[in-house]
């Protein structure tokens, strides 16, 4: 089984509440370090529902969970988090919690053949799911210059997209950019200026894979659909891992923590415009410990907040 260290394991438990006969969704299930946690504090009666977008994931688990009868597996996207889980359980049951990890799976960086990488040679695809939409490679093939410099600029945060943009445009006239070390060695040659402890092409390659797989629209739509899943009470724990992430996370949770303003001063707030959310506790990050542990914990943001009774089933 590939390795993979989930991040803010004991934040994540303690931010969710867990109780033993509780039900519970684990939308990212990734490899099943934090479903691990939550089963182990579950008690016979409890259940947890895991989704992951990655076919190979969900191999994985059903294979390390095979004789978990709590468990349930379901294979998509977590933006259709509504239909997944209708179609999981037509009943419609309310959950105590759900958790949203937006970080990529070790598995799926160290496998060269998934195209994450650019440091181990593979196709140029980074597809979350290789069943559904275009590998990165065909997209850049057809893409004009002004939209992978603005992919590449908006989600990589990268200042120097102008040049990488050129560059590919001037290796695709040649011939197709198919390999993930054909992009990292363009990339590496096209910024003037190295981050101390970061590859050149970390934030391009960032940047495509969030694109592609539409991360962000993704996020946005599994936070929205997620209010309409939680009990009353219950919590919603998000981990993020960069500033686009965060943001999205932040935005939401305030937006649904407070007031519509223009209602604010109204004498008689309508039940409809009472806030859904109450946030809980401030944001947290991994500790020092942690982080010394497990790198990739070092940029890890939780957030948290609790479903009100306001417009709840």
């Amino acid at each position: 089984m590939d390795e993979h260290k989930p991040v803010l394991v004991d934040e994540v438990l303690a931010a969710l509440a867990v109780h033993p006969a509780g039900r519970y969704l684990d939308a990212t299930f990734g490899r099943g370090g934090h479903s691990a946690r939550i089963l182990d504090a579950l008690g016979p009666e409890g259940r947890l529902l895991a989704i992951d977008r990655d076919g190979d994931a969900i191999a994985a688990g059903r294979a390390r969970f095979a004789s978990e009868a709590r468990l349930t597996l379901v294979h998509g996207a977590f933006g259709e988090l509504a239909a997944l889980l209708r179609a999981a359980d037509p009943h419609g049951a309310l959950y105590d919690g759900i958790l949203i990890d937006c970080g990529v799976s070790s598995p799926q960086l160290d496998n060269a053949a998934r195209g994450f990488s650019f440091q181990k040679d593979g196709p140029l695809d980074m597809r979350m799911d290789p069943r559904h939409g275009e590998p990165v490679s065909d997209w850049l093939g057809r893409a004009s210059f002004e939209e992978m410099r603005g992919v590449i600029a908006t989600l990589g945060q990268e200042r120097f997209a102008r040049r990488i943009a050129a560059a590919i445009e001037r290796e695709r006239a040649t011939g197709p950019l198919t390999r993930t070390l054909q992009l990292a060695n363009l990339v590496t040659q096209a910024v003037p200026v190295r981050e101390p402890g970061k590859h050149p092409a970390t934030r391009t390659f960032q940047a495509l894979r969030m694109f592609i797989n539409d991360e962000l629209g993704q996020l946005r739509a599994a936070l929205a659909q997620s209010l309409d899943s939680l009990k009353s009470g219950g919590r919603l724990a998000v981990i993020s891992f960069h500033s686009l992430e965060d943001g999205v996370v932040r935005d939401f949770l305030r937006a649904q923590a407070n007031v519509d303003p223009a209602l604010a001063r109204l004498p008689l707030i309508p039940a409809s415009a009472l806030p859904r959310l109450k946030l809980v506790g401030r944001k947290q990050r991994a500790s020092a410990a942690e982080v010394a542990a497990n790198p990739r914990a070092r940029s890890a943001l939780l957030r948290v907040a609790e479903r009100t009774a306001a417009g709840s089933k």
